[in-house]
């Protein structure tokens, strides 16, 4: 259990409270018995490409591309600050100007990278900024992060059709910038949530975040 997180959770009855009813009646079973998708580690293959995404807890969002056919695995980290040593204490300050990021590692003959950009965009709201429910600060923002001018277009791509869609009622306020370190976060982060389904704020946040994910997202699922 992670102190600085577990603070910032309980520091709100109110939302805890909701989430807790809400974890109930979305999961009907025991957290333990849900099929969390766990990646593949290891060095990356020929056939494989990175994308980096930002969206509030890496713990969410580890599960959430990891579930997506395609994709082998996403590494919680850093990314987005000046800090060239990152740990989890000094990126919770807010002074080193990282986000918590995934690096996801995917094959792009079974999963594109738009795909992967619609399901970043599906898994959080974008319109939050500096924060994702219950988490809060600079940390916690959303960033795209690209690579190539065309990775670039289509996040862009992305944010105009769903502003023209006007899913939204306030502005899409997602960074969209270029990659360019990241940094692994500690062994305890990787896999958090398989190794600890039954933790308040995996059971009353990430979960019920991940199941509206999967009933929400239109993808080829695992």
């Amino acid at each position: 259990m992670n102190n600085i997180r577990m603070n910032n959770f309980f520091s709100r009855p109110i939302f805890l409270a909701a989430f807790s009813i809400f974890a109930l009646s979305a999961c009907g079973q025991p957290s333990s018995s849900l099929k969390i998708p766990v990646g593949q580690p290891g060095h990356p293959a020929p056939n494989e490409a990175v994308a980096d995404f930002a969206e509030g807890c890496f713990w969410h969002a580890e599960i959430v591309f990891q579930s997506l056919v395609g994709v082998r695995d996403a590494v919680s980290g850093y990314a987005g600050g000046s800090d060239k040593h990152p740990d989890y204490e000094r990126v919770c300050t807010g002074t080193t100007g990282h986000a918590e990021t995934v690096q996801v590692y995917y094959d792009p003959s079974k999963i594109s990278y738009a795909t992967l950009v619609a399901a970043f965009f599906a898994s959080m709201d974008p319109t939050e900024l500096n924060r994702q429910g219950p988490d809060e600060g600079t940390q916690y923002r959303s960033v795209a992060f690209y690579r190539t001018p065309e990775e670039k277009k289509i996040i862009e791509d992305e944010i105009a059709r769903l502003s023209a869609s006007h899913k939204y009622s306030e502005k899409i306020v997602t960074q969209v910038v270029p990659f360019t370190a990241f940094y692994p976060a500690e062994d305890y982060h990787q896999e958090y949530i398989v190794n600890h389904p039954n933790q308040p704020y995996v059971r009353s946040v990430s979960i019920p975040d991940y199941l509206r994910f999967r009933n929400n997202f239109k993808g080829n699922f695992k």
